[in-house]
């Protein structure tokens, strides 16, 4: 069963939510929340209590524990006129178990943002625990890679920057968000003394206005030649269907030049569209859509409902030998290189989309990551807007949400969840004495292609450690993610 043709039928099961959702009162009894309020609201439990993974295990969520629609209203929807709050109360142990669920107050701003024209200071960064005390937190930030042409570039901000000065204020836990969040600033560099182990400011600084950018995901593709062997290296940061395409043709280069080997960077990518990982393990092992690449698991009730209706099949995506665009099978014919094993580069930043990747090829092929253990997140998202049953948009608000409607797992049955995948090799960047990503001697690469020829570690001997506390996709809900591509219908 094809992407699209499941799209539409999950997009058929909520139906049932949608509806609920159309049926809301003309006027609230509340004289302390406005009609509009519980609308939202209504919107909100709808969506959850039909298609959140954990709707089960939230007493509140369960229908039967309200004798009537009345019930639920005056109980629950008219106790909350802040709808974060609300949805809040829905989570299953929030910043725990979800950690990924999430509202949106201007869906349009949020839209804009995932079809890459959010406006950025173009740069990625990690942040780091100046120590791990617990009464000490202050963070500093480290420049993993910047974006051509963008505010950080021109400026000169460059890879293996450190900073933890913005606008005059120590980043902390506490204010990092804000801080880095602001779309004008001034940001204070740093450096790092490795014989004290202290980092002060350089005296530099530059202040950066976040611009418009749409990132291309691929940030690096060559070949090396050595002795007498070709290896592709491919540097890919997000699972975007707009370069899907692209990323085909990479692979048509790759085939065209019989590279023997495979080095697929993740160390930075956070996730992404669903289809996107499908497209890009068939260019990796095989275009036979009838071996199974992944399969999904829904909430009890849900699960039933879809078995009962659609069986086995519905649950099931296979790899695929023409490219998925979002919701639709194009005509383009996937590249595949057929391989036997890949090698792939890992760190804490490498999650959602990229760990389905890895954790679902693996019945398949021999799959050796190289770096640090993965975040762990093995649960797919999607994304709700508040239509009715005739597929008509609630214009009298903005809000939207994205929440865990799925687990995924491979064809054995297996998952990571929040365990995270261990790498095969552990090792570490080189964050004092960062390399130019893409040069044969930056550590983790070179240590993937020594072990392509000698099986032995090339890693530091004492590499400095730093305490990782977060990354930049932390800060744009969307990039940690596996992104279920949803479509619209009619009843």
């Amino acid at each position: 069963m094809n992407i699209m043709m499941k799209n539409i039928l999950f997009a058929f099961c909520i139906i049932i939510a949608l509806i609920a959702t159309s049926c809301k009162k003309d006027k609230a009894d509340s004289a302390t929340i406005s009609e509009l309020d519980i609308s939202i609201n209504q919107f909100i439990w709808d969506i959850m209590s039909t298609n959140y993974l954990w709707a089960d295990n939230v007493p509140a969520l369960n229908s039967s524990n309200y004798s009537s629609t009345i019930d639920i209203e005056e109980k629950l929807l008219k106790k909350y006129s802040d709808h974060k709050k609300f949805f809040d109360t829905l989570l299953y142990y929030k910043g725990s178990v979800d950690k990924y669920s999430f509202i949106i107050d201007d869906y349009e701003k949020f839209e804009a943002s995932r079809q890459g024209y959010a406006k950025s200071m173009g740069f990625y960064y990690n942040l780091y625990l100046f120590n791990n005390y617990k009464n000490d937190d202050r963070l500093f930030g480290l420049v993993m890679y910047v974006v051509k042409g963008g505010p950080a570039d021109k400026a000169g901000i460059k890879r293996g920057d450190f900073f933890f000065i913005i606008d005059d204020t120590q980043l902390t836990i506490n204010n990092y968000q804000n801080l880095l969040s602001k779309e004008s600033y001034k940001i204070s560099l740093a450096y790092y003394h490795a014989y004290n182990k202290e980092i002060t400011v350089t005296g530099t600084s530059c202040n950066l206005t976040a611009e418009a950018l749409q990132e291309n995901p691929i940030f690096l593709d060559t070949i090396y030649s050595i002795n007498s062997r070709k290896i592709g290296y491919l540097i890919y940061n997000y699972f975007d269907p707009n370069f899907d395409s692209r990323l085909n043709a990479i692979f048509a280069k790759f085939k065209q030049e019989k590279i023997s080997d495979l080095i697929l960077d993740l160390r930075y990518n956070g996730g992404g569209a669903y289809s996107s990982a499908i497209n890009l393990a068939s260019m990796i092992y095989s275009t036979d859509n009838t071996k199974v690449f992944v399969k999904n698991e829904y909430n009890q009730k849900l699960q039933q409902k879809l078995l009962e209706k659609y069986g086995e099949g519905f649950f099931k995506a296979c790899f695929t030998s023409k490219i998925i665009k979002g919701d639709a099978i194009t005509e383009e014919n996937i590249n595949s290189l057929g391989l036997s094993k890949i090698y792939i580069i890992t760190t804490q930043s490498t999650a959602s989309t990229s760990e389905m990747l890895i954790n679902n090829l693996m019945p398949y092929i021999k799959v050796y990551t190289f770096g640090n253990k993965t975040f762990g997140y093995g649960v797919g998202l999607m994304y709700f807007k508040d239509y009715d049953q005739l597929n008509r948009l609630n214009t009298r608000h903005k809000y939207a949400m994205q929440i865990v409607v799925l687990k995924t797992l491979n064809v054995n049955g297996n998952g990571f969840n929040t365990v995270g995948i261990e790498p095969y090799i552990a090792v570490d960047e080189n964050y004092t004495s960062l390399l130019p990503l893409g040069d044969r001697n930056e550590t983790l690469l070179n240590e993937v292609i020594s072990n392509i020829f000698s099986s032995k570690s090339a890693k530091l001997n004492n590499p400095t450690i730093f305490d990782f506390y977060a990354d930049k996709n932390d800060l744009i809900p969307h990039k940690k993610e596996i992104f279920m591509n949803t479509i619209s219908f009619k009843k």
